[in-house]
């Protein structure tokens, strides 16, 4: 049985691959995944923030959005917050390139095109086979139109992917109105290799008692497979880049089902904070026995099988199943007689 994929160009064993999390943050964790069976390993961001703090140009947009918006100020982390500089980040990268044999993906997470896009470059020196680029932007200000939003989208893309020779992923944000579009124009415009569906924006919650904002973490469950299967199916066959999965992947069952929808990589954090690096082995053989069982011979045979463009009933991914979708409910038709 064949499971290789590829990814970007890069080719891989298999498509199960460790994405960004506290497991990638050093050498010997790195090691445990690929031990473990990861495809490739995302390392840990390296943010914008520690990069250019100093930067007169960052400088400058952290002063009018902190003044334009003073209550959400203890939203953003001030630079002693973070605990890796680029340095530090570096070195691990060049020490993990030379200690496993799979690809790491380095990440870099920012919000304008200033001077930190060139850490993109050192990345690549530093042996990096690719690199996710996490564009994190809550546009507080009321003024900035979804236009402007999706062109800095473009235009940071397209500066990082000018930067380097290596492959080039985007990990977006589900949120745009027009998805598909910005899909293609991600491609054909900024020329990104692959697209990671979807990034998690970690929002905040209340302490009623205490009337503070709460900025705790909660890891993604199951249920949360299906905005990006929508869109992975829709995108498969349709646009020039790689697709990656990267939430709610929890079991062998996941997997199999972003494979179908036409993803090309699938990742996985949460289940390998709840369960460990060792985990990766029950996703690895869950989707191979699945594949015997159902007598596919390779990944690349049902990959794509379930998109969009393959399926027999394309209308299931569009306004025509909404109302079947509805119906399917088991109260709606007695909700409907009271």
């Amino acid at each position: 049985m064949d499971l290789s994929t590829s990814y970007m160009g890069l080719k891989l064993k298999h498509p199960i691959v460790a994405s960004a999390s506290p497991l990638s943050e050093n050498v010997d964790s790195i090691k445990r995944l690929e031990d473990a069976g990861a495809a490739a390993v995302v390392m840990f961001s390296l943010f914008e923030e520690q990069i250019r703090f100093e930067n007169e140009a960052f400088e400058d947009y952290w002063e009018v959005s902190t003044d334009n918006y003073a209550e959400s100020i203890d939203y953003f982390p001030m630079k002693e917050d973070y605990h890796v500089g680029p340095e530090r980040y570096l070195d691990t990268l060049r020490r993990a390139a030379t200690a496993v044999d799979i690809p790491i993906i380095a990440s870099l997470n920012g919000v304008t095109n200033s001077g930190w896009i060139d850490y993109a470059k050192q990345m690549q020196q530093a042996g990096a086979r690719g690199i996710e680029l996490n564009i994190f932007y809550i546009p507080a200000d009321l003024e900035v139109t979804g236009q402007a939003i999706e062109q800095r989208y473009v235009e940071i893309a397209k500066a990082v992917k000018a930067a380097v020779s290596i492959p080039v992923a985007l990990k977006l944000s589900p949120f745009f109105s027009s998805m598909g579009n910005m899909a293609k124009r991600f491609t054909d415009e900024a020329g990104v290799d692959g697209l990671v569906l979807f990034n998690r924006f970690y929002q905040p919650d209340y302490d009623l008692e205490q009337l503070e904002v709460l900025r705790n973490l909660e890891l993604s469950t199951p249920h949360e497979i299906r905005l990006p299967l929508l869109w992975i199916a829709i995108l498969h066959g349709r646009i020039k880049a790689s697709l990656a999965a990267t939430t709610g992947v929890h079991t062998h069952i996941d997997v199999i089902k972003y494979l179908m929808a036409g993803a090309d990589a699938v990742m996985t954090t949460s289940a390998l904070l709840k369960n460990g690096p060792s985990y990766l082995r029950e996703l690895i053989d869950g989707t191979k026995v699945w594949m015997e069982q159902k007598q596919y011979q390779s990944v690349g045979q049902m990959k794509g099988s379930m998109s969009q463009k393959n399926v027999a009933d394309p209308s299931a991914f569009e306004r025509a199943n909404y109302i079947k979708i509805l119906e399917s409910y088991k109260g709606f038709s007695s909700f409907g007689k009271t």
